[in-house]
């Protein structure tokens, strides 16, 4: 079996997958979380900056996820990003990102590329998680489009593991409800890639 060569010009491409019609993979050198179609080509969809170690998507119906650790990440600090992707209008959107308490993590930040406004923000310890909760405000919606959290915390000096990490991803399209989540692995340089499950 003779391989074909679709595509060039991509910057360290990994992780593919096969996803609505289309291959998705990440660009670690690049920073961008992209796609390709006969149709369209390459298309970059997002980009998480640093550099993502692979995609292992979610999804149910119009909502998609997908988490790395950031590769800036170092041995006293690090930040875990959840890109999520909607193709309807969300009307009500809940955001939870749960870090392992491995020792000597504390929270050191968090952002979002929504608007800040429209968002409540929860940061604390639960259950042995520091676990971080975007909730979008009554009567504020997220357009169609592709949107990262993060969350930023400091952690016991010489590395951590991601393996316990965690996040789910609750929305409300069209009056249906759909929930995405996953769980993230170790990757080289402080990257990960987070491997989850759809269902409604």
């Amino acid at each position: 079996m003779q391989g074909q060569q679709i595509v060039d010009g991509l910057q360290f491409p990994e992780g593919p997958v096969w996803l609505d019609g289309a291959i998705w993979f990440t660009e670690i050198t690049g920073g961008f979380v992209s796609r390709w179609t006969p149709e369209t080509g390459v298309e970059r969809v997002g980009d998480t900056g640093g550099g993502p170690n692979g995609a292992t998507a979610a999804a149910d119906g119009s909502l998609w996820s997908d988490g790395s650790v950031d590769p800036h990440s170092n041995d006293f600090w690090a930040q875990s990003d959840l890109t999520v992707r909607t193709r309807e209008q969300l009307t009500a959107l809940t955001v939870r990102l749960r870090i392992a308490q491995t020792g000597g993590v504390s929270p050191a930040g968090a952002w979002r590329t929504l608007p800040e406004q429209d968002f409540e923000l929860t940061i604390g310890e639960r259950n042995g998680f520091l676990v971080y909760t975007w909730v979008l405000k009554q009567g504020r919606t997220v357009p169609v489009g592709e949107w990262v959290f993060a969350g930023q915390y400091d952690h016991r000096r010489g590395g951590r593991s991601a393996a316990d990490d965690g996040y789910t991803v609750t929305a409300t399209a069209d009056g249906e409800r759909h929930t995405v989540g996953g769980g993230f692995t170790a990757g080289s340089g402080g990257s990960a890639g987070a491997g989850g499950s759809g269902g409604s």
